[in-house]
C-alpha cells in the first residue's frame, strides 16, 4: 500500500486552496434517507427520586438536518448547490423539516410525502458534550412502486443541471436494489458519475456500477462478505476487503474512511501515483474531538463536491478529511463552512 507523505499532504492541501473557487455553485443531486434532527441540551443536576436516573433539566432546544439532508446543507455551507431528493412522511416532523431546510438554504420542492410512513425524527438528550439518551421515530420499509416512480421522475428534472450524484443510504427503505439501480443508469447515461455512501445492512449489489463507494472500516468489512475471522489477525485484511468490494461492485474507486487513522484510497485506475494493488494511504491531521455525528455526512459532501468540480481523487479525499476533521470538534450534526474548510487547510 502506497502511504501519502507529508509533503505530497501540504502540496495537495495548496491545490485545495488554491483552487476552492471551483466549487462555488456547482450542483450536486442528493437522494437517500432524510430525517429531522431534534436536540434537548440541558444539565444533569441531581438523580430522580423517581427512579435511578439522571434529571436534565432543559435550558435549550435546537433543530437540524439528518441524514442526507445533512450532505446535502454541507453542500450549501461549502459553497456549492445541494439539490435534494427525499421522502417525507405526512406529519408536523416533515413540516418542521421544511422549514429548517429552506433555513439552511436548501430546497424543500422536492420531497415527496409518503402517507403510509412518519417522518425520521430522531431526538437527542444532551448533557454538556454527552448524550444522555437518543428516542427515534421512524419506520423502515421499501417504497411503494408508485412512490418509487415518482422519485425517479423528480430525479430526471434535477439531473440535467448537476455536476454529479450522491446516494446516501441509511437503510431507512428509500433506496431499494432497484431504485439505485435505476438512479446509477439514468447518471451514467447523462455521462456523469454517482458517489455511494452505503449501508452496513444493505446488500452490496444494491450498488453495482457506482463510480465510488464511501464506507466507513467497519461498514467495508461487513460489506465484503469475506469471513472476518480470517481477516482478524491478516497485516494486509483492508487490501483483501477493497478487492472484494470492488469485485463484486464493478466500483472504478473505493474510500474507506477510519477516523483519526485517515482513509484509505482504492482506485482501479492505474497511474505512476498507485502501486499494483492501487491502494493509497491518506493520513488525517490530529483533531480534538467533541463529536462525530454527521462527520460522515461532511465527508462525503466535500470529497463530492470537490470530485464533481474537477479536483483528483486524492485532493479531493484530502479536503474532506479536512472538512470533516471541523465537524467533529463541535456537537450534533452541524455543517462545515467554506471559511472553517480554508482554515483548516492553513
Amino acid at each position: 500500500m502506497r502511504q501519502l507523505t507529508r509533503e505530497e499532504l501540504n502540496n495537495s492541501k495548496r491545490t485545495v486552496r488554491d483552487n476552492l473557487g471551483r466549487i462555488e455553485g456547482k450542483k450536486v443531486l442528493v437522494i437517500g434517507d432524510v430525517g429531522l434532527d431534534e436536540y434537548l441540551m440541558g444539565d444533569v443536576r441531581r438523580i430522580s427520586p423517581e427512579a435511578p436516573v439522571p434529571v436534565v433539566e432543559i435550558r435549550n432546544r435546537e433543530y437540524r438536518l439528518g441524514l442526507a439532508a445533512n450532505v446535502a446543507q454541507n453542500i450549501h455551507s461549502l459553497g456549492g448547490i445541494g439539490l435534494m431528493v427525499g421522502v417525507v412522511g405526512n406529519d408536523t416532523a416533515a413540516k418542521d423539516f421544511g422549514t429548517i431546510l429552506k433555513k439552511y438554504g436548501v430546497s424543500d420542492q422536492n420531497l415527496i410525502v409518503d402517507d403510509g410512513r412518519p417522518t425520521t425524527h430522531k431526538v437527542r438528550l444532551m448533557s454538556g458534550q454527552h448524550h444522555v439518551v437518543r428516542f427515534d421515530f421512524e419506520e423502515t420499509k421499501f417504497l411503494p412502486s408508485s412512490l418509487e416512480k415518482s422519485v425517479v421522475e423528480k430525479f430526471r428534472s434535477l439531473l440535467e443541471g448537476s455536476v454529479g450524484v450522491v446516494l446516501q443510504d441509511y437503510g431507512k427503505g428509500v433506496l431499494s436494489e432497484n431504485l439505485c439501480q435505476t438512479l446509477i443508469r439514468v447518471t451514467h447515461e447523462q455521462n456523469k458519475k454517482v458517489v455511494v455512501d452505503p449501508h452496513r445492512t444493505t446488500p452490496i449489489r444494491y450498488y453495482r456500477g457506482a463510480d465510488v463507494l464511501k464506507p466507513n472500516r467497519e461498514e467495508a468489512y461487513l460489506l465484503s462478505g469475506l469471513n472476518l475471522d480470517d481477516l482478524r489477525d491478516h497485516p494486509n485484511s483492508l487490501i483483501d476487503v477493497g478487492q472484494a468490494i470492488q469485485e463484486q461492485t464493478g466500483c472504478s474507486h473505493l474510500i474507506v474512511t477510519q477516523g483519526q487513522n485517515g482513509v484509505t484510497l482504492f482506485s482501479r485506475e492505474k497511474t505512476a501515483a498507485h502501486e499494483s494493488n492501487g491502494a493509497t494511504s491518506i493520513p488525517t491531521d490530529a483533531r480534538q474531538v467533541f463529536d462525530v455525528t454527521g462527520a460522515g455526512d461532511t465527508y462525503l459532501a466535500a470529497f463530492s463536491l470537490a470530485w464533481f468540480s474537477g479536483l483528483s481523487l486524492e485532493t479531493a479525499a484530502i479536503m474532506a478529511n479536512a472538512a470533516a476533521g471541523v465537524v467533529v470538534g463541535k456537537i450534533g450534526c452541524v455543517p462545515c463552512s467554506q471559511e472553517e474548510l480554508r482554515e483548516a487547510l492553513e
